[in-house]
């Protein structure tokens, strides 16, 4: 069946009619083999988003990209009404974090419940930071080295309600996927940078060819000139499908769509990407 990659959860929704929006990301990775949920969403909408799209989700295993609970309010809430299941997450994913804007009150925006519950509701951890085959061509990047020196990341965000801790979220990783067509990466926010998190994947696959990247890019969140040299590198790689969801903002993906004619595609719930 080659790769399919369906969107479930994200800020806006496609002409799929019924279907919900939230601030958050999921999306059902299916493949040669197996299938696999990547993050869970706010909470609100994976679970009728799947049932509108005819998805099934019972037993399927899930990859958490990160600790934000706009990806993984719907865990809970998926334990509950479609049973226990792996859960393939950092160590560090439940560490407790705050979003610090100006003028606004500290929020905090870590997992929404301890490790305990979800233990309580069939979740069987994985915990692990290293780079990692979780199934035939599937990988996890694990860690991502931060080597470029614009990819900054979101200035916002911290380990304390009091705004003294910054927080590198070394938690984030992506989905790597190899196909015949080259590599398909799927991100969730992608704090570690996209650049660095492509970097990363080419290492550690050996394959230079990325054919595809569906997901976050958290260009929404970065700086101007941050988003001036992504667009930079992201030329070099001739990336045929580029795919902007979730954290991408509005600035971000039209300034994709104008850079990358023909190659880049709004990710909104209900969207398909196949190879």
């Amino acid at each position: 069946m080659g790769t399919r990659i369906t969107i479930l959860c994200d800020n806006t929704v496609g002409p799929l009619s019924g279907t919900l929006g939230e601030h958050g990301f999921a999306a059902l990775v299916e493949y040669d083999g197996g299938a696999l949920l990547f993050d869970t969403g706010g909470g609100a909408t994976l679970l009728p988003n799947a049932e509108r799209m005819r998805r099934e989700l019972r037993g399927v295993p899930v990859v958490l990209s990160h600790g934000h609970r706009d990806h993984t309010g719907g865990l809970l809430p998926l334990l509950q009404h479609a049973g226990g299941r792996e859960v393939h997450a950092h160590p560090g994913v439940f560490a407790a974090r705050y979003a610090l804007r100006k003028g606004e009150p500290p929020r905090a925006i870590g997992m929404p419940h301890d490790e305990t519950l979800f233990r309580e509701h069939g979740a069987r951890f994985v915990l692990e930071s290293g780079f990692r085959e979780i199934g035939p061509g599937v990988f996890l990047t694990g860690e991502v080295p931060r080597t470029t020196v614009f990819e900054q990341g979101d200035g916002g965000l911290f380990r304390d309600d009091a705004g003294q801790v910054p927080d590198p979220l070394p938690d984030d990783q992506s989905l790597v996927i190899g196909t015949e067509k080259g590599l398909v990466l799927v991100l969730g926010c992608c704090h570690a940078g996209i650049v660095n998190t492509i970097e990363h994947a080419r290492a550690r696959t050996g394959i230079a060819d990325i054919y595809a990247v569906i997901g976050g890019t958290h260009l929404g969140f970065s700086a101007a000139h941050q988003l001036e040299e992504t667009v930079r590198r992201l030329r070099s790689y001739r990336i045929r499908k580029l795919c902007g969801s979730h954290c991408t903002g509005f600035a971000g993906a039209a300034r994709l769509a104008r850079e990358f004619p023909g190659a880049y595609y709004p990710a909104c719930v209900g969207y398909t990407l196949e190879t």
